[in-house]
């Protein structure tokens, strides 16, 4: 009897689950907070309990499989290490396409000559002196490379050359674009370049202390991670290819309301502590996004599920909206450490700052807010960042954290780098007050909400009268939020609106009247066709209303706060290599394979050949990523031009996908035996 093991790391909660994979069920699971500081506290804790619940020993686990959100919180609120991308054979303007100078945020950029044609030569000689002498002025500052070359997946060359070259200089991780993509658009695979090598130190740390309370405990199951598209990757793959991890949690939660529900149509709605992820099930299957993930509002060159990513959670930030005389409320994106459970382990601090803000006639621009140091390589800060930093060695007052409005800057980019985070109001905190919540201090919660609430709107009247008023309303406007994520969805999913902006249809004043079931000279109505699947731990407390406003069937299965940690262990390996055939004149074949180009008389035997080479890499790869039985398919996307009444062959994509099960620890025992 096979037992496997899903852990899902999300920003405030890591769940593990054991699932009996002969009988189909769910026999142990459980949830324990994320330990920013120590990942493997959280997963031990929750690893151990689920363990106990199912009454299962640790060496009886054949499988283990983790899903995450954090490489998606991290793009969502604009985090990670400090990166340098060098760019080579790019023209300055380049930097300004498809959202790249906005991703880096600052950091270095090494430009080059160098680079290749569209047919795959060389456009110039590669400039290696030039980066070896960029490369020790850079010194310690960057935690690792990102590598972008015209024409890479035309010939990644030089960017093999470069990678090499700053891995024997400096021994940081690199990521090659081509590596990532096969597709053209080379600031496009600059972008997702740099968001994976901005990862590479989170997820790494993430697999590390996976992998070390397995090993303390005695799990010997191999190791493996969902990627985006729902596919289970080794975790050996995944740490050089974090991005790929982007909306992990939200495939493995498609994945598992599947499972759970047996519903084949549906919208599926996980809200996590930072983001609300909304996908259709369409058939019992997700869509796969053709133009790559869209995440934090970056579009990548990573293949994932097609899923509307909101930066609305239970713990999103709280904003009191204060153009206009009467005000109003926003939430998210970025999330922020609840008062209730910052108060948990520091409760004297905690009590003590909001007594004393509370009890002051008029509230200060930082009173409720604190500041936790979270660790991490500080390289490149400015001298007034670095003095900021310095003094957050434990939680504390933001306003202790300060000595003028010049910080506030250097605090934001802090947390920008992920170094420390805040703490404030959130939802969660608005659910304790309420009584939906009860985890965590609700005593933090009620004095940080009245503070809140003592803050003026336009009028100079308080935003609410008293804690619970304010609550209410901070709920309601989740359900507002979230009722918008799921018209956005459908809307975006709907062939019917095909070629409209889904944001504008979703916030249009007809829908709006439609929703609230308007009966005048006009009549309007409007509700969802399909049922919602609500998933997430909060879903119990939040999605009964957003269900009765929809007009839509809400379905809240059981297991619905571990859904994520259930679909990381009933997906499959799947490893797809793709390749190119292009003609530069009659007779004249090119294949462009990874090692270089090479030279054909015939179009169909450059197809064989690619084709061979491509279905042995994908294969390589799957069996890499650890899995066994495969399966191959092949694609042929053959593009022509009739010239003279005749067909004449231009270029081929060929697509090679191997796809089986995972291995299982006790059945690669019985085969060895």
């Amino acid at each position: 009897m096979a037992y496997f093991l899903g852990v899902d790391t999300g920003g405030t909660y890591t769940d593990a689950v054991i699932v009996d994979e002969a009988a189909d069920r769910v026999i142990g699971s459980a949830k324990s907070l994320t330990t920013r500081g120590d990942l493997a506290i959280g997963i031990g804790k929750a690893v151990d309990a689920a363990l106990a619940g199912a009454g299962i020993a640790a060496a009886e686990v054949a499988l283990v499989s983790l899903s995450t959100t954090l490489a998606t919180n991290a793009l969502v609120e604009g985090q990670g290490g400090r990166v340098a991308l060098v760019f080579i054979g790019f023209d300055p303007d380049d930097l300004d396409r498809g959202g790249l100078t906005e991703a880096l945020k600052g950091d270095p950029v090494i430009r080059l000559a160098g680079g290749h044609t569209h047919a795959g030569t060389e456009g110039q000689p590669l400039d290696l002196a030039a980066l070896q002498a960029e490369l020790a002025a850079l010194g310690d500052s960057v935690m690792g490379f990102a590598v972008a070359a015209r024409f890479a997946t035309r010939n990644p060359a030089h960017e093999i050359a470069v990678r090499d070259l700053i891995r024997s200089a400096t021994g940081r991780p690199v990521t090659c674009s081509h590596e990532l993509s096969a597709q053209l658009n080379g600031p496009k695979r600059a972008l997702t370049a740099v968001l994976n090598a901005r990862l590479i130190g989170m997820i790494d740390r993430l697999v590390a202390a996976c992998e070390r309370h397995l090993l303390a405990v005695g799990i010997a199951a191999p190791l493996m991670v969902v990627r985006g598209d729902g596919a289970l990757i080794s975790a050996a793959m995944v740490r050089e290819r974090p991005i790929e991890t982007i909306l992990s949690g939200p495939a493995a939660s498609i994945v598992g309301a599947r499972w759970l529900t047996g519903e084949s149509d549906a919208l599926v709605s996980d809200i996590g502590g930072t983001t609300t992820d909304v996908a259709l099930l369409r058939g019992g299957l997700p869509e796969i996004d053709p133009q790559g993930a869209r995440v934090g509002g970056f579009r990548t060159m990573v293949e994932a599920v097609a899923m509307r990513t909101t930066g609305l959670g239970g713990d999103s930030e709280v904003h009191l909206v204060t153009e206009g005389l009467d005000g109003g409320l926003r939430l998210g994106p970025r999330r922020l450490v609840p008062v209730s459970l910052l108060a948990v382990d520091h409760a004297a601090m905690v009590h003590s700052a909001l007594d004393r803000w509370l009890s002051a006639d008029a509230v200060g621009e930082h009173d409720g807010r604190f500041v936790i140091p979270m660790g991490g390589n500080a390289g490149g800060l400015g001298p007034r960042d670095m003095a900021v930093l310095a003094r957050v060695t434990e939680p504390m007052p933001v306003v202790a954290a300060l000595t003028s409005r010049l910080e506030v800057a250097a605090l934001e980019r802090l947390v920008a780098r992920g170094l420390v985070m805040i703490a404030g109001v959130t939802p969660s905190d608005a659910s304790h007050v309420l009584g939906r919540l009860g985890a965590w201090d609700a005593v933090a919660a009620e004095k940080a909400v009245r503070l809140l609430a003592k803050r003026r709107n336009g009028k100079g009247e308080r935003f609410a009268p008293d804690a619970a008023t304010l609550a209410q309303q901070i709920v309601d406007q989740l359900t507002a939020q979230t009722v918008d994520c799921l018209l956005e969805a459908a809307f975006g999913e709907d062939p019917a609106f095909a070629g409209d902006v889904p944001e504008v249809l979703a916030r249009h004043r007809l829908t709006a009247a439609g929703i609230a079931g308007h009966r005048g000279v006009v009549e309007v109505t409007l509700r969802l066709g399909v049922p919602v699947i609500g998933l997430g731990a909060s879903a119990p407390s939040y999605y009964g209303a957003v269900g009765d406003r929809l007009g839509a069937r809400m379905i809240l299965p059981e297991h619905a706060g571990v859904a994520n940690a259930i679909g990381a262990v009933v997906g499959q390996v799947s490893q797809r290599a793709t390749g190119l055939v292009s003609s530069a004149g009659e007779g004249r074949f090119t294949a462009h394979f990874a090692a270089g180009l090479q030279m054909f008389g015939d179009r169909d035997a450059a197809l064989a050949a690619m084709e061979a080479a491509l279905v042995a890499d994908a294969s390589a790869r799957a069996r890499m990523a650890g899995a066994e039985e495969l399966r191959v398919t092949t694609t042929r996307d053959i593009r022509e031009a009739e010239v003279e009444g005749r067909a004449m062959f231009i270029e081929a994509t060929l697509t090679a996908t191997a796809s089986g099960r995972p291995r299982v620890a006790h059945a690669r025992q019985d085969a060895e035996a």
